[in-house]
């Protein structure tokens, strides 16, 4: 059965035929009303952009991950210069004499003898002058003068002196020393002219030069230190405290800072020593903490010791242990 179209499309008037709608002449109702099916776009999808970084805030930090290492560097400095380490120096002397020792030897009497401990943290500077002619045991040569422990072990075997004195402050004195300094007497005035000379308030008249306020050059300063014709080895060991400081002072002040390379290479060219280059700030800083006011400064005193003659007819000290260790605690601890 053919579906009939119940409007059919009247005659064109003018005679022509009005065009037919075959479609609809061969479709059935249930068809021509079919929903529209709507085709999904299928076009390829763009390209993906490229992903622009996060945009920092701008801030004067690094963000968090540089505050653990710069906490950490801290820290590492902090421990460096203020860590709570008892540092043992032993600062010598040494008197090789005129022509009796080949240059650059240091075969000779450790004269003057100055134990040196530093405590960074608190901060604390101490020294103790030790007399040449205390009589104690020296291996392998007996009893003898303490200063001539670094000469019998340079005669043996150059360079073992400072070990060899370092044995004998431990075994007498309790004393564990950790680093050694020494210069032979004639390279003291050395280091002296490179600082300009040095300014000392003499406490007497010695070595020619009138008690008092006094600028001394290298020659007058080592005349100052072994002098002994104006008192004796105990007065001695006090004008090298004397001139110890009044030189540590003088290096602190900031005037004189221009001429610390000139002394540091003077140092260097006529001291022998075992101290690391990387202990030397960590000691200045302590010294320059403590000021030189501040040094703790002792000598062994008469009352410590007891005068007598050997059977070789040598004038020495015999050590009082009862008055000498307790000094000795109260400077380098127990």
């Amino acid at each position: 059965m053919t579906w009939r179209d119940p409007y059919p499309t009247p005659p064109d008037p003018y005679g022509q035929t009005q065009p037919s709608h075959p479609e609809l002449e061969e479709t059935s109702p249930i068809e021509a009303f079919q929903p529209i099916r709507i085709q999904p776009d299928v076009s390829p999808a763009p390209p993906p952009q490229p992903r622009r970084p996060a945009r920092r805030s701008r801030s004067w930090g690094c963000g968090c991950g540089c505050i653990p290492l710069l906490l950490i560097a801290i820290a590492a400095l902090a421990a460096y210069f203020l860590a709570p380490l008892r540092t043992n120096i032993l600062v010598m002397g040494i008197d090789v004499g005129e022509g009796r020792a080949p240059a650059g030897s240091y075969a000779g009497r450790s004269d003057t003898m100055i134990l040196l401990t530093v405590i960074p943290l608190k901060p604390y500077v101490g020294m103790l002058s030790i007399p040449r002619d205390l009589w104690v045991p020296i291996p392998g040569h007996g009893e003898n003068r303490i200063n001539t422990a670094n000469f019998f072990a340079e005669a043996d075997r150059p360079g073992s002196g400072p070990e060899a004195v370092k044995q004998v402050i431990r075994d007498n004195f309790g004393v564990d020393i950790q680093y050694y300094a020494r210069a032979r007497f004639e390279s003291f005035q050395d280091v002296i002219d490179a600082m300009g000379g040095v300014d000392v308030t003499l406490p007497r008249e010695v070595a020619g030069l009138p008690a008092g306020p006094q600028h001394l050059n290298g020659q007058q300063a080592l005349a100052f230190v072994r002098s002994r014709k104006e008192g004796d080895d105990f007065n001695r060991m006090e004008d090298q405290q004397i001139l110890l400081i009044a030189a540590a002072k003088q290096l602190l002040n900031p005037l004189e800072w221009p001429r610390v390379p000139a002394v540091f290479a003077a140092v260097m060219r006529n001291l022998d020593t075992n101290i690391p280059l990387w202990q030397w700030p960590r000691l200045g800083l302590a010294l320059l903490r403590a000021g030189p006011q501040g040094i703790d400064n002792h000598t062994l005193t008469r009352e410590m010791v007891q005068p007598f003659t050997t059977s070789g007819g040598a004038q020495v000290l015999g050590p009082n242990w009862d008055r000498i260790r307790p000094q000795v605690r109260d400077i380098f601890g127990p």
